[in-house]
């Protein structure tokens, strides 16, 4: 922003352009004692500019607790979260998808991250006392084609996955509507559509949950193993916006992962882990990193046919080190309530604070 926009008296404008100084972004770079060595203003001049370059540059007004506590900026509660559908997939997660930053789940083709995605892209339309955020999501697909198919079915189906949902308000939401479905074949196309067409379903309101199923496909088809520094920085340019858009508008965004093979060695022995795509450099840029495995072998704990599996929380700034069984069913996925959470061991302390129950 130009300062000249500033509501400060002319005489500081005309020293600060003395002072090759440009933008507020400038006059907020330096400190308070730099800036007056180099404009020759006042103590008072110098903090009353300093004031008002902050002010105009905050996106938001402050919000008080005392707003917080009567509800009048819910979005900026700590405690809310997008639901997943299912209080034992609820449960393990403290409430749900953050509204803010990004979550990823990593698995193997075929374990369920696409299901998951989907059954987010309905939640996100529910209401906010039942857990949604009451608008729409945007499903960019960067690999396989849009499944409409099973989407269909899991909105036939919602009132068995939910059956504590009111009849009328399943028939008054319109859920194939509310979805946006976007198809990106490179980066360059991925990027255009995060930066500029999603931006603008956000601010209209339309959507309030963003889906990139995967985040890998693109960087794994247009990067060899020499390129791991271009690949890095376009990396940390999807992550950026994604970023962007989550913090602007309270969005909360989902990124599916695929998973890879790596050599462990453990003194003379060498094994082999499943790890997320991407290494560090994406790594650094998850808020929560969960983990969909398919349990082969195993049978089903909940009467149904479908193969176990178990999702994980690899890591999360408010999440212990947890897990619990979940299998896909026709009308979604959904925790299985006979078995417990795993806790890790270093997590015990957190045990107390997994017995959450949703709203």
């Amino acid at each position: 922003m130009d300062f000249e926009q500033l509501e400060v008296n002319p005489r500081i404008i005309m020293a600060l352009k003395k002072a090759n100084l440009r933008s507020t972004r400038d006059i907020l770079k330096l400190s308070d004692a730099d800036l007056q060595r180099l404009t020759r203003l006042s103590v008072l001049d110098v903090r009353s500019v300093r004031a008002a370059s902050a002010l105009a540059c905050r996106k938001s007004p402050p919000v008080t607790a005392l707003q917080l506590h009567r509800g009048e900026f819910p979005g900026l509660e700590p405690g809310y979260r997008l639901t997943m559908g299912c209080p034992v997939l609820d449960r393990l997660l403290r409430g749900g998808v953050p509204l803010v930053g990004i979550t990823e789940l990593a698995g193997e083709s075929g374990a369920g991250k696409t299901q998951v995605g989907l059954q987010l892209c309905l939640t996100v339309q529910y209401p906010r006392a039942l857990g949604g955020l009451g608008s729409g999501a945007v499903f960019i697909c960067t690999e396989d084609p849009f499944p409409i198919k099973r989407l269909r079915q899991l909105i036939s189906l919602q009132s068995k996955l939910r059956p504590d949902l009111p009849e009328d308000l399943l028939s008054q939401i319109c859920f194939s509507d509310n979805i946006y479905i976007k198809h990106t074949a490179d980066l360059g196309a991925l990027q255009t559509c995060i930066s500029k067409r999603v931006p603008v379903l956000l601010s209209r309101g339309l959507v309030q949950l963003v889906v990139v199923d995967s985040v890998a496909a693109l960087f794994r088809c247009e990067f060899n193993s020499e390129e791991t520094v271009e690949r890095a920085r376009h990396l940390q340019a999807i992550a950026s916006s994604l970023h962007h858009l989550s913090h602007s508008f309270c969005a909360p965004v989902l990124c599916i992962n695929q998973v890879g093979l790596q050599a462990i060695s453990t003194h003379s022995l060498t094994d082999t882990k499943i790890l997320p795509a991407l290494g560090m450099s994406w790594a650094n840029q998850v808020l929560v990193r969960l983990m969909l495995r398919r349990l082969e072998g195993q049978g089903s704990m909940d009467g149904s046919s479908s193969t176990p599996r178990k999702l994980e929380v690899l890591f999360a700034p408010h999440l212990p080190r947890a897990s619990c069984l979940c299998s896909i069913r026709e009308e979604g996925v959904r925790g299985t309530d006979s078995v417990p959470l795993v806790i890790g061991p270093r997590d015990k302390e957190h045990r107390e604070q997994l017995r959450w129950t949703p709203p």
